[in-house]
């Protein structure tokens, strides 16, 4: 190490020693009864098209299609690799199209007038309730306290029970909202660059078994012919409130179940090994089912089906999973189970540290949270860091900024 980069590391050390840390453990400081969590609301879609071009509707959303027989099907993953069109993983999105929504959907965030309690013009609740000035004839913010992806929310909801992988985020405060984005740890970086072409092989497993089990319209049938194209993506924005926290959040959904009669239509898919011992179910449920209820229960998607597969690739059964029954059937699988309200109460503490902690409005510093399996959540800040200043200009910049309403 060079007398630069030990002086870099001491100060990097320093400032978070310097910084209060949010503890993460033991589990029982989270064993409190299930939090207040508003039922998520979809207030838009957009959609990713096969050049990763943003797109403000529904085109990319995909039906369910299932095989005639779920309990015995032959999917072969590994049909169609060779050609396979992969998203350029080079290209750092942070939350740019989810930004770019937003832009284009200021009317979800406007407060025309000081409304009424519970409710108010724009059809938003209590997340926009202010107080009427003639500053609240401009638009000056999204009323909306922590703005982030999905996958964000699931790693920390997961935090409590997670023993393998650490999480990095950074925070940046603007305009009152705070905008969460993950980053790569230390470690993510290496195990990628050490990921062995079967490895690669095996993460597009996932993609492929979605091909053998959605079409483009509820009145056809997958296509398993063309390459599977990882830059299409269909999105869904959900608002929601976890206590005095509202949050607005953007999560990628594989498709909807069009037969589904009434509620939430979308489903997850997921693929898994088969299942042979009683060791394997009982990982299943503690490391599986915890991240697949997390995901699913933020944006209220009401089922997973997963697709079974062996070691060659090939999927022979599906299998569903009601989200709201996930939490029993670990519970009736495993000592010690993970619990929805620890999950939640964890995130709950962790916004209540975000905002207690970061205070100042600076869209040029950046808040950045370190956390491995075992240890407390550290922060440290970081001004004019390109690194971690994921907030685009043309974002800051917007010409609606302060403008009447």
């Amino acid at each position: 190490m060079t007398m630069e980069q030990s002086v870099g590391s001491h100060k990097r050390h320093s400032t978070e020693s310097a910084s209060p840390a949010l503890k993460t453990s033991p589990l029982y400081r989270f064993e409190k009864s299930f939090p207040y969590f508003r039922e998520p609301g979809e207030i838009g879609t957009f959609s990713l098209d096969a050049d990763r071009q943003f797109h403000n509707d529904k085109r990319q959303l995909k039906s369910y299609f299932p095989p005639k027989d779920p309990g015995h099907c032959r999917f072969d993953l590994k049909h169609g690799y060779e050609i396979m069109i992969h998203k350029d993983e080079s290209v750092k999105e942070y939350l740019h199209t989810l930004l770019q929504w937003i832009m284009e959907s200021r009317d979800r965030f406007v407060v025309k007038k000081t409304p009424s309690k519970g409710s108010c013009s724009s059809g938003m609740t209590e997340d926009a309730v202010k107080t009427k000035s003639s500053d609240d004839l401009k638009f000056q913010s999204l009323s909306t306290d922590f703005v982030c992806w999905r996958g964000l929310l699931t790693k920390l909801l997961c935090v409590p029970y997670e023993k393998r992988d650490g999480l990095m985020l950074a925070v940046i405060k603007f305009r009152g909202t705070y905008y969460m984005c993950e980053f790569e740890t230390e470690s993510k970086k290496l195990e990628k660059q050490q990921t062995t072409p079967r490895q690669e092989q095996m993460c597009a497993w996932g993609f492929k078994f979605e091909q053998y089990v959605v079409a483009d319209k509820s009145s056809e049938r997958p296509d398993t012919s063309k390459p599977v194209n990882t830059n299409e993506g269909f999105c869904t924005i959900v608002r929601s409130r976890l206590e005095s926290h509202s949050l607005v959040f953007g999560a990628e959904v594989d498709c909807e179940d069009p037969w589904r009669k009434q509620g939430n239509k979308y489903v997850e898919l997921k693929t898994s090994r088969l299942i042979d011992t009683q060791r394997q179910h009982e990982n299943f449920c503690r490391f599986k089912l915890i991240k697949w209820w997390a995901q699913s229960f933020l944006v209220g998607i009401p089922v997973v089906i997963c697709g079974f597969r062996d070691d060659n690739g090939v999927v022979h059964c599906l299998q569903n999973y009601p989200v709201k029954e996930m939490p029993a059937l670990t519970k009736d699988s495993i000592r010690q189970p993970w619990k929805p309200n620890v999950c939640f109460n964890f995130l709950k503490d962790f916004l209540d540290f975000v905002k207690s902690n970061i205070t100042e409005d600076n869209e040029r510093c950046a808040h950045v949270f370190r956390w491995g399996p075992g240890k407390d959540m550290t922060y440290e800040r970081r001004d004019n860091d390109e690194e971690f200043n994921f907030l685009p200009q043309w974002f800051v910049s917007w010409d609606a900024w302060d403008k009447p309403v």
